[in-house]
């Protein structure tokens, strides 16, 4: 049985949404931080008359209107912090000259890298790392040439990489290099 069709059951059951059980636990004080699991699944079997797995359905909504949600801010820190502060300034730089490119650039940091997308596509990520920072470029049939070596393994989201060692590093080439990336982007 699908998820959906768990929440279709308890909805035809109780004649209770999603949103209504969010409301419910609200008032009874179940979505605060701590609140475990085996209290919401007892309540929903008292009160509802669910059985265990429809109950930890309705526990599995609740519990994602409850999860805290990283702000991009801190996400986006952690990949300077420490001893990859260094690179802060270098990033800066490059994402400064990448802007230039138009007016639909946009990051979206993950845990492992920040992806540079262009409205919602990828086409670059930057991987920060204590001694390097490696740009990968979603670039389909461009040559490898000098330091523009192909992804491999390294990350599949991108055709090729680029491992910067020091600022000046962000040169013509590489900039040159994630401007044809966009641009290839923008065709359809």
């Amino acid at each position: 049985m699908s998820f959906q069709a768990y929440l279709d059951n308890i909805k035809a059951k109780t004649g209770k949404s999603a949103d209504d059980f969010k409301k419910l636990a609200e008032k009874k004080g179940l979505l605060k931080p701590g609140t475990k699991a085996g209290e919401i699944v007892v309540w929903l079997k008292k009160d509802f008359e669910l059985g265990h797995g429809h109950a930890m359905a309705i526990y599995a909504v609740l519990k994602s209107y409850s999860a805290p949600v990283p702000a991009k801010d801190l996400v986006m820190a952690k990949h300077f912090n420490g001893s990859k502060a260094s690179w802060k300034a270098v990033f800066d730089g490059l994402l400064a000259r990448v802007q230039k490119f138009g007016n639909d650039i946009r990051l979206e940091p993950t845990n492992s890298y920040i992806s540079i997308l262009r409205e919602n596509r990828k086409f670059a990520i930057v991987q920060v790392r204590t001694g390097q920072m490696y740009i990968g470029i979603k670039w389909k049939n461009a040559p490898a040439v000098k330091r523009l070596e192909p992804a491999g393994t390294w990350n599949a989201m991108v055709t090729h990489r680029v491992c910067i060692t020091e600022g000046k590093q962000v040169d013509k080439d590489l900039i040159t290099w994630l401007k044809c990336a966009y641009d290839t982007l923008g065709l359809k």
